[in-house]
């Protein structure tokens, strides 16, 4: 067996038939994502593969953070929720983790981060309390989806339909970057710079789309990039108008999307991303008929390190985030994206 680093701006063929055919494997495993983030962020990426006989036995993504602000990191895989090694055996694994281990020591990071759906290792720093997912099998019959849907949610999805809401697939995400902005600055948070849209549009194609939903008159309230890997649809980055929720659009949008899904892509899996263990998006998911998985987050850390806990929920940030929220939605246009690339 033999340690190989890929090129991603490279041929990526085997790379990415190797994540399709994996079953441990996500979308953000594929070679797309990576260069999405460093074209349009400028982060360095170390693409890892073990190869045995001239074929690709495992691979772990790494993208590299250097931060004043956050440290400097290594992320499997940054900008997303899941990442981590996928492999065919334990001496691949093995490997792995030495090349791992070598990269920590040489970039001298003072973490490195697998975000995995499912546990690996027994011996690393592991926190499984943070975040959940949510996925759930969908039928070929959209009636059968709908009756799926607990009562209270599809009173709200009927609500958008009774409305005259419609959905339709953008070409390019300016509308969706708007909203979104708007919302994340909402919620305290600073923006990813619009280009790294513009970029997983570019990369990904087909499989990746913009449902933006409309008024009766045109006027978009909602919208969400969504990603399609192999049988599974992957709703990633939405936002919504101050008037999306009096008229039920955020649910309107993710029933136009399961529908749109199993009709035109014959999708089998919703995969409704993470969120954080106590929050409203938890709740929402919940409230959808999801039953939260915990994600298990894998660590190698500098001798006498502590976990890594850059999140919303962190005291220290309350300040930062109640600044945020009063900035001016131009400002934190401008200014989110120099605080947002160093996050992960």
């Amino acid at each position: 067996m033999q340690v190989k680093m890929l090129n991603i701006f490279e041929d990526c063929s085997k790379w990415d038939d190797y994540v399709l055919k994996h079953s441990a494997a996500t979308v953000y495993h594929m070679s797309a994502w990576g260069r999405a983030v460093s074209a349009s962020m400028g982060h360095d990426c170390y693409y890892i593969y073990i190869e045995d006989k001239g074929e690709i036995c495992g691979l772990i993504p790494l993208i590299h953070i250097k931060s004043k602000l956050f440290g400097n990191s290594l992320i499997s895989v940054a900008f997303a929720t899941n990442g981590g090694p996928i492999f065919d055996n334990i001496s691949a694994l093995n490997l792995l983790d030495e090349e791992c281990r070598r990269l920590f020591s040489a970039l001298n990071v003072d973490f490195l981060e697998c975000r995995n759906m499912a546990a690996i290792h027994d011996d690393w720093p592991t926190k499984n309390e943070t975040y959940s997912t949510f996925r759930k099998n969908l039928s070929p019959d959209n009636e059968e989806n709908m009756k799926a849907i607990p009562r209270k949610q599809r009173a709200m999805v009927r609500k958008g339909i009774k409305f005259g809401l419609k959905a339709v697939i953008d070409p390019l995400p300016d509308r969706l970057f708007s909203m979104y902005s708007e919302s994340v600055r909402n919620l305290g948070s600073p923006v990813f710079p619009k280009k790294l849209f513009y970029c997983l549009k570019q990369e990904f194609g087909d499989n990746c789309e913009i449902l933006t939903v409309e008024t009766s008159e045109g006027q978009p309230v909602s919208s969400v990039m969504t990603f399609y890997f192999r049988d599974e649809v992957v709703p990633y980055y939405g936002g919504g108008t101050n008037e999306a929720r009096a008229l039920a659009a955020n649910d309107f949008m993710y029933w136009s999307l399961m529908a749109h899904a199993v009709s035109h892509k014959q999708c089998l899996i919703f995969d409704f991303g993470r969120s954080k263990n106590g929050t409203g998006a938890f709740s929402f998911k919940k409230n959808w008929g999801f039953e939260p998985k915990a994600l298990h987050y894998e660590f190698i850390l500098k001798e006498g390190g502590q976990l890594p806990d850059i999140n919303p929920l962190n005291p220290k940030y309350q300040l930062m985030i109640k600044t945020w929220k009063k900035l001016p939605l131009p400002i934190a246009n401008m200014v989110g994206p120099l605080i947002s690339r160093s996050l992960g």
